[in-house]
């Protein structure tokens, strides 16, 4: 009986004016055990030197670097859905999801390759080894009394990657280091690029689990963050809007009965009437503009 033949797999990097954090990325996947068959990079219209970092990495060789420069910022959610539908459309196995603020670690793609499942994702430590890896362990939207979805995470779990087992099971991921094969986005579609920012990778998980795939953390499969979370202090900003906004479209098409559909309206009000104690008047317009921006958002992007 013949051999299986090895899974191709394409590499989708999506960066913003983060160029010599770009170049940390590069480096580390020149550094793979496990050579990805290519590297896509999505450019979504840097204003810095992301271009000659990325000329300077096509001169050096050692990955197959392909370039999509995009005419605007489509945000995160944009660049994922360009670099997936050009992973896909050209016949790739499997699509590795990285940002351009993490390293992976030297064995963290052949780690994740070794698993035979269609949905792994690799679990992220900050620079100082501490594991930071907030995908959600419980994401629960049967509960309209509970404000979060996300009840825990895999920091919140086992707070230290030793006391985690060798995988654990998701509910929903970061598309920083998420590793999905084609047969997933044939059946769910590819990311939906109406999120801007935040939540496009739930969405994405959602829409995967509801088809029956189940998502796994590979606990070995290391990726360095090299940025800290700050985004639980921006909601007064323009990242506000969009953290309301996508928060509210999640709870809109996947809430399971009524009342946590109604969810975002008991979150607006209550956030409109805290708003003089929290982030003033822009805080209460981006919750109010996020509720009814949020209701176009009810339904699932078309299959590819």
């Amino acid at each position: 009986m013949s051999e299986r033949r090895p899974e191709s797999v394409a590499v989708v990097v999506v960066t913003y004016n983060r160029a010599d954090l770009l170049g940390r990325v590069l480096d580390g996947l020149t550094a793979q055990t496990h050579e990805p068959d290519a590297v896509v990079i999505v450019d979504n219209a840097s204003t810095d030197h992301t271009r000659e970092v990325l000329d300077a990495h096509v001169r050096a060789g050692g990955l197959a670097i392909q370039r999509i420069h995009l005419d605007s910022n489509t945000g995160g959610a944009g660049g994922f859905r360009a670099g997936v539908e050009a992973a896909y459309d050209q016949g790739y196995d499997r699509i590795w999801l990285i940002d351009d603020d993490v390293v992976p670690a030297p064995d963290c793609l052949a780690l994740l390759m070794a698993q035979d499942e269609a949905c792994v994702m690799s679990v992220r430590e900050d620079t100082r080894g501490r594991l930071v890896e907030k995908a959600a362990t419980d994401f629960d939207l049967t509960r309209p009394w509970s404000v979060r979805p996300k009840r825990a995470s895999v920091e919140t779990t086992y707070g230290d990657r030793a006391a985690m087992p060798e995988r654990v099971e998701l509910h929903n991921v970061a598309f920083e280091g998420f590793l999905v094969r084609r047969e997933v986005v044939t059946a769910i579609g590819l990311p939906d690029d109406s999120f801007f920012i935040f939540y496009d990778d739930a969405d994405f998980a959602l829409r995967a689990r509801r088809a029956g795939y189940r998502i796994w953390a590979v606990r070995d499969a290391v990726l360095v963050r090299q940025l800290d979370f700050d985004q639980q202090h921006a909601l007064d900003t323009w990242k506000g809007y969009y953290m309301y906004r996508n928060l509210f479209a999640v709870h809109f098409r996947y809430g399971t009965n009524p009342l946590v559909r109604a969810k975002p309206y008991a979150i607006a009000g209550v956030v409109t009437v805290l708003s003089p104690l929290r982030g003033g008047r822009a805080e209460a317009g981006n919750v109010l503009r996020a509720l009814r921006d949020a209701r176009g958002m009810r339904r699932l992007p078309p299959l590819a």
